[in-house]
């Protein structure tokens, strides 16, 4: 267990990162983020930032030398990097965790494995392949990057009136490692955020409704108002999970709900997640907290739900309206300190909140 005054490594200075720098001062610890970014906005929560690439072997030595535990807040990291920073420096969730769930054919044949349920899927190293896959799915599905993607990125749809040749989607997506997935004709699509302490102690958050918009989280609203059943089923495939993979820390596992209330796993993330962000507000304990705890070695919170919400991220532009959100006193905002906006970039979020 590290004790008050212990340091904390962060890999990637993002807002997850800054929250988790958040978190982990709270509770009294040190924080040293690595990330390229010279301005990245977990810097400014920090206690001391390394601006060097993530495989950058000489920063990651000075990085293990200072730090009691590292962590990471986003999966796209060198898992040889990992690896090498794991024989100096614990370090949580683990190597294995990230190989599992970085690549897209791992991660699906994993769920199938633990007993939860995927959709189909082939996977496609070429054009030739994905043009068989496509003949034996109908036509329809979705070409994704086995690595890399996010936010709908590396990906094409195929099922319309306009879909490019097989030739010109691998070509689009650079040739890449790739897996087709079927379409699912869900009803809606929740996550499950969970953490696992390392002597194997789950705690995990009720599930939230997903919408999406332009392929990028819109919203998520708890409570989801599904049949308390499915839920129950949803968490406890979560928990399955987490203890599987042996994890420690906090991950969100998505899933797509069928209209008879069938599970279809859809992707992990082996971090804190967009998706949870409304632990904050309306929760007695954080996503990030929980996570700080986790990798500490600390006992996990006991966590409740005191408002109900719905979390709404703000993308690009949005984050001009921050002001007007902050004037209602049932939203609680928060903005992620990104100096430049962009289309399609997360800013910011606000949850607004609806006392139980």
């Amino acid at each position: 267990m590290l004790q008050r005054g212990a340091t904390i490594g962060l890999l990637g200075g993002g807002q997850l990162g800054r929250m988790l720098a958040e978190a982990a001062a709270r509770l009294g610890f040190s924080v040293i983020v690595v990330d390229p970014n010279e301005d990245c906005p977990a810097a400014r929560f920090s206690d001391r930032h390394i601006a060097a690439a993530y495989d950058d072997l000489d920063a990651l030595d000075r990085l293990a030398a200072l730090c009691d535990v590292v962590t990471f807040e986003f999966e796209n990291i060198d898992l040889g990097a990992l690896e090498h920073l794991s024989g100096k420096v614990p370090v949580h969730p683990d190597a294995w965790a990230l190989r599992v769930t970085q690549d897209r054919l791992t991660e699906k044949t994993f769920l199938r494995e633990t007993g939860i349920e995927t959709v189909d899927f082939h996977a496609i190293d070429g054009a030739p392949q994905l043009a068989m896959a496509l003949a034996d799915m109908g036509g329809r599905g979705i070409l994704k990057t086995r690595r890399f993607g996010y936010d709908g990125k590396g990906q094409i749809r195929f099922g319309g009136d306009s879909d490019p040749t097989p030739e010109e989607a691998w070509d689009a997506i650079g040739g890449a490692p790739a897996i087709l997935e079927a379409l699912a004709g869900f009803d809606c699509e929740i996550s499950v955020i969970v953490t696992r302490g390392r002597n194997g102690e789950t705690h995990e958050f009720e599930p939230a409704r997903n919408d999406h918009e332009g392929g990028i989280l819109a919203r998520s609203t708890v409570p989801c108002g599904l049949d308390s059943i499915v839920m129950a089923d949803a968490m406890e495939k979560t928990r399955a999970l987490a203890s599987r993979l042996r994890y420690v820390g906090t991950l969100a596992l998505e899933f797509f709900v069928m209209e008879d209330g069938r599970l279809i796993g859809n992707e992990i993330a082996p971090r804190v997640h967009n998706s949870g962000h409304w632990t904050e507000a309306a929760c007695s304990v954080s996503q990030f907290e929980q996570h700080i705890r986790a990798i500490s070695g600390w006992p996990l919170a006991e966590s409740y739900r005191h408002s109900d919400c719905v979390m709404t991220n703000l993308i690009g532009d949005d984050i001009t309206k921050l002001p007007q959100w902050a004037a209602d006193g049932a939203v609680r905002v928060h903005d992620y300190g990104k100096r430049e906006t962009r289309p399609g970039r997360k800013m910011g979020h606000v949850t607004r909140l609806v006392p139980r």
